[in-house]
């Protein structure tokens, strides 16, 4: 039998996420300890292996059940599936060992770019075609030209540190290319805003459990389904530094003001403290 801290350094998977996975009832302990230390034989070690596998697909924690609780739901195709993305994952690592043996045989330099010049001018007519057409207006106004307005842009995003933050996003997304994708294919107003009411929705329950504890499962539940959404709405493969992000948009003082008139005073902070609960602050 080994314990839950022994568990997590055996595979990586934190504490808290184990916790999480027993309160859903995705992975139960073989048994507890007479302390009431949770405890895993091997059988529980293969399901939590299975869960890893379809977790790398981003299968909701639901569906994850269902398949675990259903083996014969087309588990095997899953794990080829599985197999076919391990196999490019390798072939992405081995292209940057291959970079970064290059950099210290001095065959290369180090860059801080993420987008080439052609990538950024498309993002910059990408953002051009799909704005408010009130906004453009304003834009072009206050630059004096769409031309002097894209140098303006060109410039800002070419800074290293812009490059920086682009990197850091652009992970967020699962690479470049569907970073690039979302970009030139923004959700219609109308996506928008039904997304919109569903965030304000999840907003409305989090803020009847108020009273329990930002780590209790009722809240816990409530940020992951809001985790679920913004996932769905930004398009990103792990929704981690997004609802980062969102906590940290909770402090900002407008939003803060905002969100506090809306729900009541301390919303926003209540907001932010679940939501770092439960993905964990860096």
């Amino acid at each position: 039998m080994r314990t839950v801290k022994e568990i997590s350094a055996l595979t990586g998977i934190s504490v808290r996420t184990l916790h999480y996975y027993d309160e859903i009832g995705l992975l139960r302990p073989t048994e507890k300890s007479e302390a009431g230390y949770r405890l895993y034989d091997e059988k529980a070690l293969e399901t939590l292996q299975q869960i890893l596998f379809f977790r790398e697909f981003d299968i909701p924690l639901k569906e994850i059940k269902a398949v675990m609780e259903n083996p014969a739901l087309e588990r095997n195709q899953i794990l080829r599936m599985q197999r076919k993305m391990l196999a490019a994952k390798k072939a992405r690592m081995e292209r940057l060992i291959a970079s970064i043996d290059d950099i210290l045989k001095g065959e290369n330099k180090m860059d801080f770019a993420v987008f080439s010049r052609t990538e950024m001018e498309e993002m910059f007519q990408a953002m051009l075609e799909h704005m408010p057409e009130d906004m453009k207006a304003y834009s072009i106004k206050e630059f004096g030209s769409i031309e002097k307005w894209k140098a303006h842009y060109m410039e800002a995003v070419s800074r290293e540190e812009m490059q920086k933050s682009y990197a850091k996003v652009v992970q967020w997304y699962g690479g470049k290319d569907k970073y690039l994708s979302a970009a030139k294919n923004p959700v219609s107003k109308e996506v928008a805003d039904s997304y919109a009411k569903r965030v304000e929705a999840i907003q409305e329950k989090m803020i009847q459990k108020r009273s329990c504890p930002v780590d209790s499962l009722p809240v816990k539940e409530l940020v992951g389904e809001y985790g679920f959404v913004m996932k769905q709405f930004s398009q990103v493969k792990e929704e981690r530094g997004i609802m980062l992000s969102v906590a940290l948009s909770y402090q900002n003082p407008m939003v803060k003001s905002r969100i506090d008139e809306q729900y009541g005073e301390g919303a926003a902070e209540f907001f932010a403290q679940a939501i770092t609960a439960f993905y964990g602050g860096d």
